[in-house]
């Protein structure tokens, strides 16, 4: 098959129309390849963005329910007044008031200054900071029953968290003798504050 001139002139409006659909259908192809492949990144990125306010979502449900949860303890703690700054003059005033009522003979104490507090294990307190004063107390008892009433005054009659963290007994006199007992005893004032309060 042979083309003339004159073929060759009427096909090239056809050929040219053909190769210019080629480059557009090859244009289009590449376009939408690029579309694809922005569409799928972009649904990639939503559907992180969904896993994302999902988690955070679960975050905020289960922080809300620790808040019911602990709600009631942590009221307990504030009345206390064990959360917040150092009691100290409180702590001072209510040992006052234990020597008042005569539960031991006589009792001497010193209060340490505060310092922070990391327990052994070791805990994860949040947004508190531990904090401990160490407190020494001297006792002139009839009996060691005294001690155990005086402690148990202390817990329920002053505000706070007292922990004891041991005493020693020793008589003043001989063996055959009901003489007084001395005992020394050691513990600690505990305190909780927020890191983020001012």
């Amino acid at each position: 098959m042979s083309f003339s001139k004159t073929d060759l002139q009427i096909l090239k409006w056809s050929l040219g129309a053909l190769l210019l659909s080629i480059a557009l259908a090859a244009g289009l192809i590449s376009w939408s390849e690029d579309y694809l492949a922005q569409s799928l990144k972009n649904r990639e990125t939503a559907q992180k963005q969904l896993t994302d306010a999902r988690a955070q979502l679960l975050a905020a449900q289960s922080d809300q329910e620790n808040m019911s949860a602990y709600a009631l303890e942590y009221n307990a703690l504030l009345e206390q007044k064990v959360i917040g700054s150092e009691q100290r003059l409180d702590w001072m005033e209510g040992l006052e008031k234990l020597r008042q009522q005569g539960k031991v003979l006589d009792f001497k104490y010193t209060i340490s200054p505060q310092q922070s507090y990391t327990p052994k294990p070791a805990l994860d307190a949040g947004n508190f900071q531990l904090s401990r004063s160490a407190m020494k107390l001297q006792f002139d008892l009839l009996h060691e029953e005294q001690l155990l009433h005086f402690f148990s005054n202390l817990n329920n009659q002053i505000n706070g968290w007292f922990m004891l963290d041991g005493c020693s007994i020793s008589r003043t006199g001989t063996a055959n003798e009901l003489a007084p007992l001395k005992a020394e005893c050691t513990g600690g004032w505990f305190t909780m504050k927020n890191k983020s309060a001012p």
